[in-house]
């Protein structure tokens, strides 16, 4: 982890443990915590398990501690629908409830809420998604994005295909295509892969998916059948990831080569690939599974307390632990 990171980090819980941790001070009963979901539409697929995790995490905290220090943890979702415009109205709900930190859950959300906090003074949690240049707290002191960005997908992806190759010298002449979003989200890494490309010389084609266009990425198989890049990169999110798996399959890409964001590992994402899709690879942030302590106590608490709707195979998969990851940065930063 970066520096800059790290200090962002210890920045984020002091700011929150000013509404959290300080709450009994004041004599509260409960603190607010609002979040963005999207449990409807074409990113559903990737919204309701980390949305689960996020919720079973505070229930956990409230049925095992009673809280934050005996303070209950009062979490409510607005659904967006992964719409920006919805997602507007979801932030005056939460600041109408004075809510102790915003989880916007988008990078559209992320971009219309950064104004609006900065003089409203609304810590925005947008973990690992959003605006990469926010992790300057300089320019963006109300906005908090551990432990990575989209410029470091990026740059990773890059140093991923150098060391498969033999080194940073081996990329020049290479061809890396970047399957994207057609939206803020998808045009993040964009200026970063350039820089590298010019850098290191090697060539970057860029293949935007339309969100109408998630389910139906046809065409753009076939660009990149015709362009023949040695990688490929998919900053993806929702139906799009699945999709771009079973393309990958069928038009014979390399499934080794092709390599997803973060929020391209779901576990349901590569099993639409069934036993072909065995080496596609993601970045990730957090470990999946569910031999940790924290998701043994949800388990105990909520799961098998029937005060869940997440199936209990579901519970320690990629994205819910995810979800997990995000709570648990609001709780116990």
């Amino acid at each position: 982890m970066k520096k800059s990171s790290i200090i962002r980090s210890v920045a984020l819980g002091a700011l929150l443990a000013a509404g959290a941790i300080a709450a009994p001070a004041n004599a509260q009963d409960s603190v607010y915590f609002a979040n963005n979901a999207y449990r409807t539409g074409p990113f559903s697929g990737s919204g309701i398990p980390i949305g689960d995790g996020m919720r079973d995490y505070i229930n956990m905290i409230n049925e095992r501690d009673g809280g934050v220090n005996g303070v209950k943890v009062v979490y409510e979702e607005c659904e967006t629908g992964y719409d920006t415009k919805k997602s507007i109205e979801c932030y005056e709900q939460a600041k109408s409830k004075n809510t102790i930190v915003y989880s916007p859950w988008s990078t559209g959300a992320t971009l219309a809420a950064i104004p609006r906090a900065h003089v409203d003074k609304i810590p925005i949690l947008s973990m690992a998604y959003g605006l990469s240049a926010s992790a300057d707290g300089t320019n963006f002191p109300w906005v908090f994005i551990p432990p990575f960005t989209y410029w470091d997908g990026a740059s990773l992806m890059v140093k991923h295909m150098a060391a498969e190759l033999g080194g940073m010298d081996k990329l020049k002449g290479k061809k890396l295509g970047l399957i994207h979003l057609d939206a803020p989200f998808g045009k993040e890494p964009i200026p970063v892969l350039e820089n590298l490309a010019k850098k290191y010389g090697f060539e970057v084609k860029l293949y935007p998916v339309a969100a109408a266009d998630m389910q139906n990425q046809g065409s753009l198989w076939l660009s990149i059948r015709r362009d023949r890049p040695d990688y490929l990169y998919n900053q993806g999110w929702g139906a799009m990831n699945p999709t771009a798996v079973k393309e990958a399959i069928k038009n014979n890409f390399p499934i080794g080569k092709l390599v997803g964001v973060w929020w391209a590992g779901g576990d349901d994402d590569a099993r639409a690939g069934g036993p072909e899709a065995k080496g596609y690879k993601s970045l990730n942030l957090n470990a999946a599974g569910q031999n940790f302590p924290v998701i043994q106590d949800i388990l105990k608490h909520v799961v098998e307390k029937g005060k869940s709707t997440t199936p209990k195979e579901k519970v320690g998969e990629n994205l819910y632990n995810r979800g997990v990851y995000n709570s648990m940065l609001v709780v116990e930063a």
